[in-house]
């Protein structure tokens, strides 16, 4: 029995249907159940390369499909991961007044005019169905818990004009006991402070990384503005409040402008703020209830520091928090709520490990994409990985590691990570500079033996396995020192347990380091730079590779070191948009007050999206119908040899911000499998 569940949008990765895009929230994902377990999940980010895509997830469908060796006609049941009420209201606000023939205000018959389009096979009505959106978070926890009985509470921004609900877990089944309108959002809550500091959507974890450097206190009674704890629970927030009360107490920041002392303890004071009513909600009706079991998810479950908070508190005897926590989770959800329908309900297991993603394929196929670069890389095969990953990483460097399948969520957890030596202080500064690109307050999380964990680690008694990063907890007193580049400013760190059993690959690398250091901890953090979502493929970890300063790079058996690239081997490449890119030509004023052709790259949907280049990339670009070889595109263009450098290194910058693709080309790909044909014949 097959159920697959989706989340994200209704357009695909080519268009540009602004209205679509911003209709069915983000986060798109394919998971794909069988009798009640997962057999492979993976987000749509992964695979088209677009952050929090909110595109339909046709390449996650169809590696779920390939994954189980199945056609779409072998699934029994296709779950969107909203209401059909929601998703046609959806549909009508957006094109209710003028009606479009090539899209209809009926989101099942959109869905099966999408499915059909794109697998060329009729879907039945009967085999797609709408779920709730906070009852699929719900489930998503619930059903991976391992728990008999828990309580439930789903939180998150908005979704099917609710932002959470609260629930109770027995057996298969989940029922509802309270939900949150969207005007009481914990998200939106969240979500409109941090517009004060210069973040917005999607940057809510950054803030709660910036929470310990502040002191809440001075803002504490304006945040009591913004919020009441009412009987039973119960609370509200009071959104219109925030924007006009924060305009007259603080100095609004602006996106770049550094960060203040105040900026630091607005930021403490929200992070308490949104504690105290999660505790509010929690303690009532763990009380009313009885349940001393938790299940969180919703994005708002993704705040670790929360959920440590919680975990330290002795409120509940064990939280599970559901890994993919956000949108994408909801995937997982509403495929197990329809394999429940059906009668394949999920085992009663605690979830162990998310590695559902796309595997690395053959130890060939791993060697011929690394070998397509051979005038930018070094490869060298090795028996012992792990031990040469260990020597670089001890002796400073700071590499990326791939190995298996891709883990499913927002975390990196040991298979396409970057990793480093946790002690110096000074690789949290040096990482977050040369990769990461990113403010320098950022923490980085550790990753450490399964079985050293207590000695490193203050951890709540009775929980010895933390494998998801989903919590928050205190460095030990005595190892913070040695643990520098881990040790947030609070003397904490966002935990990751690594187990032999769910991965032994991992486990081992970490282990080799401890015979090396005594340390069974490494500096983990996700494989990819500041423009991009983290790395699925072979060919994603060369391109961070080849565009950070990562020292090294393994994947599979070999180990890779960075050559000095020639001009010729860089214009030995071929050069092509991503799906998601257009050139533009537009009319604006410039610095000089008069009006000129600006020349850019558009990823997106906005503004904000779009990057400047020379009329010489772009009348190069334009010439390219699929894929071009840089060489003879500069030489169709008589370029000189200082005007070659130049659009060389520019091309080579707009690769770096994931504006397009530079790549072996498809004809050297072809005349290299020929030569290694020849080879064994």
């Amino acid at each position: 029995m097959f159920c697959l569940g989706v989340s994200g949008g209704l357009d695909k990765v080519h268009e540009d249907t602004r209205e679509l895009s911003n209709t069915f929230l983000h986060d798109g994902a394919a998971v794909l159940v069988r009798d009640g377990r997962v057999i492979a999940a993976v987000e749509e980010e992964r695979l088209n390369r677009i952050k929090h895509s909110n595109k339909f997830p046709i390449r996650s469908m169809e590696y779920c499909l390939a994954a189980a060796g199945i056609q779409l006609s072998d699934v029994d049941r296709i779950a969107v991961y909203a209401t059909e009420t929601y998703c046609n209201a959806m549909l009508e606000s957006l094109f209710g007044s003028r009606p479009d023939a090539s899209i209809p205000l009926d989101a099942k018959l959109v869905m099966r005019k999408l499915l059909a389009q794109e697998f060329g096979t009729e879907v039945d009505p009967s085999r797609v169905s709408f779920v709730s959106h906070h009852q699929a978070h719900a489930v998503s926890a619930f059903a991976m818990s391992g728990f008999e009985q828990s309580l439930i509470l789903a939180i998150d921004g908005a979704g099917d004009f609710l932002s959470g609900l609260l629930a109770l877990g027995s057996g298969t089944e989940v029922t509802q006991l309270a939900t949150f309108p969207e005007n009481n959002s914990l998200g939106l809550f969240y979500l409109e402070t941090i517009r004060y500091l210069g973040y917005g959507l999607f940057d809510e974890y950054k803030v709660m990384g910036l929470a310990p450097y502040g002191d809440p206190a001075p803002y504490r009674e304006l945040f009591e503005q913004f919020y009441e704890l009412l009987d039973n629970g119960g609370y509200r927030v009071y959104l219109d409040r925030i924007g006009p009360t924060l305009r007259r107490s603080i100095q609004v920041r602006r996106k770049g402008m550094p960060f203040t002392q105040q900026h630091q303890d607005v930021s403490a004071s929200l992070q308490e703020a949104l504690e105290r009513i999660v505790f509010h909600i929690l303690r009532h009706h763990r009380e009313a209830t009885g349940m001393k079991r938790l299940c969180l998810a919703g994005g708002v479950a993704h705040n670790c520091t929360m959920n440590g908070k919680l975990l330290y508190s002795g409120l509940f005897e064990d939280i599970f928090v559901q890994p993919a926590a956000h949108d994408a989770g909801c995937a997982l959800g509403a495929a197990l709520m329809m394999s429940n329908e059906l009668g394949r309900p999920a085992p009663r297991e605690r979830l162990q490990e998310v590695y559902w993603g796309p595997d690395l394929g053959s130890e060939s196929a791993v060697q011929q994409e690394l070998e397509a670069w051979g005038g930018h890389l070094d490869v060298e095969r090795s028996d012992d990985v792990a031990g040469s990953a260990a020597e670089w990483m001890a002796n400073g460097a700071v590499i990326g590691w791939v190995q298996g399948r891709s883990e499913f969520g927002p975390r990196a957890l040991g298979n396409r990570s970057i990793l480093a030596d946790p002690r110096p202080a000074a690789n949290k500064d040096r990482i977050n500079a040369m990769v990461k690109k990113r403010e320098g307050y950022r923490p980085f999380a550790p990753s450490v033996l399964e079985e050293d964990a207590s000695e490193f680690f203050d951890l709540p008694d009775g929980t010895r396995k933390f494998p998801f990063m989903n919590f928050v907890v205190r460095v030990r007193g005595s190892k913070r020192t040695a643990l520098g580049a881990i040790t947030h400013v609070d003397g904490t760190a966002r935990l990751q347990t690594v187990s032999r059993k769910t991965n032994p690959a991992y486990w081992e690398v970490i282990n080799a380091f401890k015979k090396r250091t005594g340390i069974p901890v490494l500096l983990n953090t996700s494989f990819n730079n500041n423009a991009e979502p983290i790395v699925d493929s072979v060919a994603d970890a060369i391109t961070t590779f080849l565009t950070t300063e990562l020292d090294g790079l393994v994947v599979g058996p070999f180990l890779v070191k960075k050559r000095a690239a020639t001009l010729e081997d860089w214009t030995a490449l071929a050069v092509s948009l991503p799906p998601y890119a257009r050139l533009q030509g537009v009319r604006a004023y410039t610095a000089r007050d008069r009006q000129e052709t600006v020349y850019q790259i558009r990823k997106g949907h906005s503004s904000g999206d779009s990057v400047r280049i020379s009329q010489d990339v772009f009348d190069l670009l334009m010439q390219i119908e699929g894929e071009a070889v840089l060489g003879d595109l500069l030489d169709t263009n008589t370029f000189d040899q200082a005007r070659r450098e130049t659009v060389v290194k520019e091309l080579r910058r707009l690769w770096e911000k994931r504006c397009l693709r530079l790549h072996p080309s498809h004809a050297a790909r072809v005349h290299q499998n020929n030569d290694q044909m020849l080879e064994k014949v």
